[in-house]
């Protein structure tokens, strides 16, 4: 009888893991973060890095891509997330990945305040951290759907999603600070990515 019933749990484990399987394209090991809706991809974009250096969507095909919104002044979510982020591009040490923050408070992320953010929390060569004027971000941020600090009034309110986009610029994944997102995670969904 107790026979049965673990044969008739492990049934009914297999058939939820089997659903799962087919519902998430045929792989198991898929990823760890939230999975958007089918069809986005990658806004396009055109901007600066903290060396100058101009960084497009286009620059990024061919890439696992990491892209997230951080402000150099926050002290809650931000900070978290460049630490995990850099941490993520050492430990894969794979030039088919790319790490991505752009600012949502270009008037207060100055250059040094940039480059002494991104050596606090270890991540000036793993993250390249884009800016723009206020003309070219609005819409940057209008087609990421995001919240920028500058119109929130505070550096610690504004979105900061770790959104992934595989090597055909297909978002694929999100993870959270606070939530999902870990150096582990984020690894393995660039990872992940990086073979689509």
């Amino acid at each position: 009888m107790k026979l049965l019933a673990v044969l008739g749990g492990l049934a009914v484990v297999l058939a939820v893991a089997l659903g799962l399987l087919l519902t998430r394209g045929g792989s198991a090991a898929d990823f760890r973060g939230s999975r958007p809706p089918d069809g986005l991809s990658l806004p396009s974009f055109q901007l600066r890095d903290q060396d100058g250096r101009q960084v497009s969507s286009e620059d990024l095909r061919g890439k696992a891509v990491a892209v997230t919104f951080l402000d150099s002044e926050c002290t809650e979510a931000c900070p978290i997330i460049a630490a995990q982020m850099g941490q993520a591009v050492r430990t894969l040490g794979d030039s088919k990945v790319e790490a991505v923050a752009i600012t949502v408070d270009p008037v207060g992320d100055t250059a040094k305040r940039v480059d002494t953010f991104l050596r606090r929390f270890r991540a000036q060569r793993e993250l390249r951290y884009l800016d723009g004027s206020l003309a070219e971000l609005r819409p940057v941020w209008k087609a990421f759907a995001v919240l920028p600090a500058v119109d929130s009034g505070s550096s610690n309110i504004h979105s900061a999603p770790v959104r992934i986009y595989d090597t055909e610029g297909r978002w694929r994944s999100t993870l959270n600070s606070g939530a999902d997102l870990t150096t582990a995670n984020l690894a393995h969904d660039l990872h992940e990515a990086s073979r689509s």
